[in-house]
């Protein structure tokens, strides 16, 4: 047996082992790795018929494993409705306890079947709205060119959500537009990205349209992201004392909603350059410019600080960050098919 085979053996020892090991419960019973995987998938779907269908087995077997569960562990896990069924204080405890054992088996069966310049697994992203929609679906298209044996699973949510999802080791890692200082989470630089306000076109006039923070931003009605957003945390934070002024009317929790207000005559926004530049090319949209005010913002990516970094982990965030550090890489932020030209030449060449 070569040394591969041998290391290999004893992982599948470890893991099986592992179906033994036993997580502090009253009666210290076992606790499969099955019955965390049940677990899990029933957290995330929120219903045992969801949570059957995705692990391919019948709805009684995933009753009686989160029945066995609970008995095991001397008290329920959920609160159970009519509908679906919630987390209790109890199983909230258990949650990133159950996901970092899980965490733990799927980067020992990453290592050991990465081959020298190959990879495959799953990598689960959350990303922010303007990143999710607007820059990660190139990169992760192009990462797949490289390597077409990685699946990727991604959400789109706010800046707030995305970050609990890291701290909660739902996701690998999180692209998101707002600062989050947290302790337990390790936050890379990443794109720098730049704010534009957008209005509905004036008189199809071609002059350039500008406003100053201290006579003229009380004098629109604003369309808001919602709370949470990354992109209106930072908007009011450059504003500074001026937020006051402003008159929202109302709050929209995506990116296109706003868009489409906004050319309907609603009120002006604030969005990122990346989700307008069409618009405005087309004349469906008109920028605003603010005087004498920086509107560009850092992007960042996400990490739980106690989340093993796997290969391929590391191989998508050395390609993320690489076309981000280069001239080009920053250059092509202006639009999101610059940044789709800029992949491609890096993938097959100028």
């Amino acid at each position: 047996i070569d040394s591969l085979q041998q290391v290999k053996f004893i992982i599948t020892i470890f893991r099986l082992s592992l179906i033994n090991v036993k997580i502090a419960a009253e009666e210290n019973m076992p606790i499969t790795i099955r019955q965390l995987e049940i677990f899990n998938a029933v957290v995330e779907s929120g219903q045992v018929t969801k949570a059957a269908k995705n692990l391919l087995i019948s709805q009684s077997a995933v009753s009686l494993a989160l029945n066995e569960m609970e008995n095991q562990l001397g008290g329920p896990l959920f609160d159970r409705t009519a509908r679906c069924l919630e987390l209790n204080d109890r199983g909230r405890y258990l949650l990133p306890l159950g996901r970092e054992i899980l965490d733990k088996l799927e980067n020992l069966d990453h290592l050991m079947n990465e081959k020298d310049g190959q990879f495959a697994g799953t990598l689960h992203l959350v990303a922010s709205s303007t990143v999710g929609n607007y820059v990660l679906p190139y990169l992760i298209t192009a990462f797949k060119n490289l390597h077409p044996d990685v699946f990727f699973k991604m959400l789109v949510s706010n800046t707030t959500t995305s970050e609990q999802l890291v701290m909660d080791r739902a996701v690998d890692l999180a692209f998101v537009e707002g600062e989050v200082h947290n302790e337990q989470i390790v936050t890379m630089e990443w794109f720098q990205d730049e704010l534009v306000l957008i209005t509905r076109p004036i008189n199809n006039s071609e002059e350039e349209v500008t406003c100053t923070l201290a006579t003229d931003i009380k004098e629109y009605e604003w369309i808001m992201r919602e709370s949470g957003s990354g992109t209106a945390q930072t908007f009011k934070r450059k504003l500074g004392k001026f937020i006051t002024d402003l008159h929202v009317s109302m709050e929209l929790g995506h990116t296109e909603a706003i868009k489409k207000a906004v050319e309907a005559g609603a009120g002006i926004a604030c969005l990122s350059n990346l989700t307008v530049c069409k618009e405005i090319d087309a004349k469906r949209l008109q920028e605003i410019k603010i005087k004498d005010l920086d509107m560009k913002r850092q992007l960042f990516i996400l990490q739980h600080k106690n989340r093993t970094q796997t290969r391929l982990i590391s191989e998508f965030l050395d390609f993320c960050l690489l076309l981000s550090q280069c001239k080009e890489g920053q250059a092509c932020l202006t639009s999101p098919e610059n940044l789709e030209k800029l992949v491609k030449q890096f993938i097959y060449g100028p």
